[in-house]
């Protein structure tokens, strides 16, 4: 018996995944489970990783068998920006037919991607950061578009009491601090800094929401990890970005 997937979501659910994930891919393998949907993507240089997680409960209908389908994640947005926030996208789906999304009245119809020609998603890296801070999102989003008009690299620097956002050109300069008292929350033993790219992580600050929380950890020429949730807690992104070491500059 063939598996089946009959999926309803709202149009701005679906364009908050994509918008998500397109700022690492352009092609993503979609896990659709039981109890909510997983993806997993990495972009090609290996850079920056994300996991994201929508539970079921998010969505306005999920009747499916479990699969996996690879999707070219431009034709989806094609189909979501003919819609508004509140209207209602139908997705439908049988083994070896066309991915189905119905708008309204319009119907299109996608040929999913072979998944034996995708790259495997990649595996989470297991991290112990030394650092870490939670602090409101549309602040930190504040912070690294400022840092986008100087520069494409940022340095973040953390001690015990301050968290520090720095950009330096050859003219110019901006610098955002961000006292402990200011934070939810500021965990770190000693001085740390690190330099990591603005042209994957200022996008992903446009994801915040004005009360959104978001969870940072790095260290000295440490990864960064990124956490932050959605839909009331029933989506979650799990991000991670290499950091730029002094060799590299």
């Amino acid at each position: 018996m063939p598996h089946m997937l009959n999926v309803t979501a709202r149009q701005e659910l679906i364009s908050k995944i994509l918008d998500t994930l397109m700022i690492v891919v352009e092609d993503a393998r979609f896990d659709f489970e039981e109890d909510g949907l997983t993806v997993r993507v990495v972009d090609s240089s290996h850079v920056a990783m994300i996991k994201l997680t929508v539970d079921a409960a998010a969505f306005d209908g999920w009747e499916l068998d479990a699969k996996k389908i690879g999707l070219e994640m431009k034709k989806i947005r094609e189909v979501t920006t003919l819609g508004g926030s509140g209207d209602l996208i139908e997705i439908s789906h049988q083994d070896g037919q066309d991915f189905t999304m119905s708008l309204g009245k319009i119907v299109r119809n996608l040929r999913p991607l072979d998944n034996a020609t995708m790259a495997s998603p990649p595996s989470l890296p297991k991290l112990d950061l030394p650092c870490k801070i939670i602090m409101n999102g549309a602040e930190l989003g504040q912070a690294l578009k400022a840092a986008k008009q100087v520069g494409d690299l940022v340095n973040f620097s953390i001690d015990e009491s301050s968290f520090k956002v720095h950009v330096r050109n050859n003219t110019d300069s901006v610098n955002i601090s961000f006292d402990k008292d200011e934070m939810d929350e500021l965990v770190c033993d000693g001085a740390a800094r690190s330099q990591y790219s603005l042209t994957y992580l200022e996008p992903l600050s446009r994801r915040f929401g004005p009360s959104d929380k978001v969870t940072i950890q790095f260290g000295e020429n440490f990864p960064l990890a990124m956490n932050f949730t959605f839909e009331d807690g029933a989506g979650e992104v799990d991000y991670f970005l290499a950091p730029r070491v002094e060799s590299d500059y």
